[in-house]
């Protein structure tokens, strides 16, 4: 049996010496800093943190792990509700240091760094008026996003962030920097485009960019879940011709106390239909006409919202150190037995933060064929997301127990597969993520990673 080589101090001192960025070990002032993710429930401890300040230290960092056979953790925003961004016992690459973008207005692309946010990426594209699908909090990171998928209010008029991707710079499991796009190394950029981070270090992403803003019509219309039924079937209606321009997702939710909602309203379970229209206001008043004026709602408060705090608007309600789990199934319609399994659920939210999230999506999504990207749901017109949110430890089991009771209710209408950045268990549904692409995604991973070296997410393993 072959022995595993053994570290001891002067291993890390030689790593310290080696990297121009940071080297953090248990007990350094930033330790606990670079092991804390987004997801209060993770709470694992790494031998040693890496803070890169570029692709060199990314490299040192990754050869370090294979020679003395640590297990290898990727942290871009730390925001994958399953925690694979941190290890127990072994090394973390946190990029957070690594957080430029460069945007080209001429040629219309973005050179984003992999510690980038969202807020960082928003920022700079808008300054131009321009901006590219990603996700919706504004705190998550634009690797792990993008890795996985990545979808926003964009998506159905532009495509998943892996649409909008032109290429990356990427470390890979023997320690070398290599560059893939659709002419270079092709294959390996195939399988980062939603294999999410099984074959290496994106040190850079670069990205097509649309004209975005600086305004676009958004807001929340809200429901008296008493309602629930026939407002949700009524949505399902006119999801299926709706323009790209116009994204709507529904929460059923425990209603936040918010401004715009009356204060009897505040602690009661509502159904928030969340529009986007991006495009002329007109149009998109026209367009969601049917939604807003259907029904008895509590509130309507569309109106132009500049796209940065659209971005960020659901930042509070998402804010870091609750602890969450998710799981998410994939829909072609909703059916009168998917919206009564939803409206049976959300009447027994196991916590006020607690929701099921209905994600519209298709449009310019399902345009890609499903075999053209490692992401392979091109079918799905929904993706709809049962999370649980919640503070006290002592309510895990019942929080966690509540997910997978209403999923397992939900799949029974759903169609195969689900989404890699929605799912809050680290391994075991690899087949339902990467779907008919799973096995082309293994000979790849043979290629560039047959020591399954980047293993910490839903993990494709050698083909080998």
């Amino acid at each position: 049996m072959a022995t595993k080589p053994t570290r001891d101090e002067a291993d890390y001192e030689t790593l310290t010496q080696s990297v121009h960025g940071e080297v953090l070990r248990p007990g350094d002032d930033e330790y606990d800093d670079a092991r804390s993710v987004w997801n209060a429930m993770i709470d694992r401890k790494p031998a040693v943190a890496v803070r890169p300040s570029g692709a060199a230290d990314v490299m040192t960092a990754v050869a370090f792990a294979r020679t003395h056979d640590l297990d290898l953790a990727v942290k871009g925003g730390g925001h994958n509700v399953a925690g694979s961004a941190v290890c127990d016992d072994g090394l973390v690459i946190d990029l957070s240091s690594m957080s430029s973008v460069r945007v080209d207005p001429a040629s219309r692309t973005a050179r984003v760094g992999p510690g980038a946010t969202m807020a960082d990426l928003d920022h700079e594209t808008q300054a131009f008026g321009l901006a590219t699908p990603g996700g919706v909090i504004s705190t998550t990171g634009v690797a792990g996003v993008t890795l996985g998928g990545g979808m926003g209010w964009l998506s159905r008029k532009y495509g998943l962030s892996v649409d909008n991707l032109r290429s990356v710079d990427l470390v890979t499991a023997d320690g070398e920097l290599v560059r893939a796009s659709e002419d270079e190394n092709s294959e390996l950029f195939w399988a980062v485009r939603g294999g999410s981070g099984n074959f290496g270090v994106v040190t850079s992403f670069e990205f097509e960019l649309h004209e975005v803003g600086p305004e676009v019509l958004f807001g929340p219309i809200v429901y008296d879940y008493e309602d629930a039924p026939d407002v949700l079937s009524h949505y399902d209606r006119f999801a299926v011709d709706a323009p790209r321009e116009c994204n709507v997702w529904v929460n059923s939710v425990t209603a936040p106390p918010l401004p715009f909602l009356p204060e009897d309203v505040h602690g009661t379970t509502v159904l928030i239909l969340l529009a986007c229209y991006v495009g002329d206001f007109e149009a998109g008043e026209a367009v969601l006409e049917p939604l807003r004026e259907y029904g008895d709602p509590i509130i309507d408060a569309v109106a132009p919202t500049p796209y940065v705090e659209v971005q960020s608007s659901l930042d509070e309600l998402y804010a870091a150190g609750a602890r969450n789990y998710w799981k998410a199934a994939n829909f072609t319609e909703l059916t009168e037995r998917t919206v009564d399994t939803m409206v049976e659920y959300a009447g027994r939210l196991p916590t006020p933060q607690s929701e099921i999230l209905i994600h519209q999506v298709g449009g310019a999504i399902n345009d890609v064929a499903s075999d053209a990207t490692a992401y392979p749901h091109r079918d799905a017109e929904f993706v709809v997301n049962v999370a649980a949110r919640w503070e006290e430890p002592s309510k895990d089991d019942e929080c966690v127990a509540w997910v997978r009771k209403c999923h397992d209710a939900l799949a029974e209408e759903a169609i195969d597969g689900t989404y890699v950045n929605f799912e809050g268990d680290r391994g075991g549904r690899e087949r339902d993520a990467y779907g008919r692409n799973y096995d082309r995604l293994a000979e790849t991973k043979t290629r560039y990673d047959p020591q399954n070296v980047f293993r910490s997410t839903q993990n494709v393993k050698p083909a080998d």
